[in-house]
């Protein structure tokens, strides 16, 4: 139940998303054309497979811990995970190459409209029971956004496409993720399980993108792979945010069964408001009173959305999960 979750659960929470906002940053450093590689995708492809690396230690390490009894049938990963490890890889890639023409508040500000598309994708999934009351949140929201990115002063449009689209590709991704974690006879109802199946369909999507864009031989050929020591240097800048995140997705997928959309909401917003408070300070990003509203009013849908799904769990006569969704007899069918 959703009001079983402690104050601990949102400290905890409210961390990860930090954490989130660090990641955010350091991967602008790595991306910068003029210290680091600048190629977004190729860096992200490296990323999931330490992903899947960490996810196979842990599972051989403690296999009573992190390695489920049950695992997945060929037609059940080629139809339900793969589309959902296509999803999230295209989310993540797409996000983190619009970080090379796009300013990280602008970033944030576009990407908290992945809120909007995670209600319309639940709405067609029918993971979320339909209400005028979320389409007035989702609307409120869309205004929010629509005053963030209204006066940004380095407004790309290319950027823009493409961090819309990651957001798009985003709500998709975590409603067929919550779809995939609903079977636990599937064996995915362990984050790092999860994560072991996930990563090398997520990989091999990525590489096969940044190489058809970003060209791997001239990657292998450049200045950042000259001589032992650089290439040394250059690894260890594209490993440690990999090892972060990885950390990180272990803790969402932790949220979502343990503490439910809550905290996980509480958290959403610390994110957002200390990811543009960081970049402007840490970047020099200059924001308006009108960009300063729009936060302000997202900020606010987001806490309604919240407020939404608390009064859903307090009022339903049914037993529901973390989430606030109905706990099924048949769910792991």
């Amino acid at each position: 139940m959703v009001e079983e979750c402690s104050h601990k659960h949102i400290i905890y929470c409210v961390m990860v998303s930090l954490c989130n906002s660090a990641i955010c940053i350091q991967q602008m450093d790595v991306l910068a054309p003029a210290s680091w590689i600048p190629c977004p995708l190729f860096v992200t492809t490296i990323h999931m497979i330490i992903q899947f690396c960490l996810a196979a230690i842990m599972r051989a390490v403690w296999p009573k811990t992190f390695k489920p009894q049950h695992n997945p049938s060929r037609k059940d990963y080629v139809h339900k995970a793969v589309p959902t490890a296509i999803a999230t890889s295209l989310d993540i890639g797409l996000s983190n190459l619009s970080l090379k023409t796009i300013t990280l508040s602008f970033y944030t500000m576009c990407k908290s409209s992945s809120l909007i598309f995670v209600l319309l994708f639940a709405f067609l999934f029918r993971l979320e029971a339909f209400s005028w009351r979320l389409v007035g949140v989702i609307f409120l929201i869309f205004s929010g956004v629509v005053l963030m990115v209204a006066t940004e002063a380095h407004f790309i449009l290319e950027g823009l496409i493409l961090v819309l689209s990651a957001s798009a590709l985003g709500g998709l991704r975590w409603s067929l993720t919550q779809v995939l974690l609903k079977s636990k006879k599937m064996g995915f109802d362990n984050p790092a399980a999860t994560i072991y199946w996930l990563a090398p369909t997520m990989g091999v999507t990525l590489a096969i993108v940044s190489a058809a864009l970003e060209g791997w031989p001239s990657i292998f050929r450049s200045k950042f792979f000259e001589g032992v020591w650089r290439t040394f240097e250059t690894l260890f800048f594209l490993t440690s945010p990999g090892v972060i995140a990885f950390c990180m997705v272990l803790s969402e997928f932790y949220i979502i069964q343990r503490a439910g959309v809550v905290p996980m909401s509480i958290a959403g917003i610390a994110k957002e408001v200390s990811t543009i408070i960081i970049s402007s300070w840490f970047f020099g990003d200059h924001l308006t009173l009108l960009n300063g509203v729009g936060v302000a009013i997202t900020v606010c849908g987001i806490g309604l959305f919240t407020h939404h799904k608390y009064r859903k769990s307090m009022e339903s006569t049914v037993p529901l999960d973390a989430h606030g969704n109905p706990i099924l007899e048949d769910e792991d069918d």
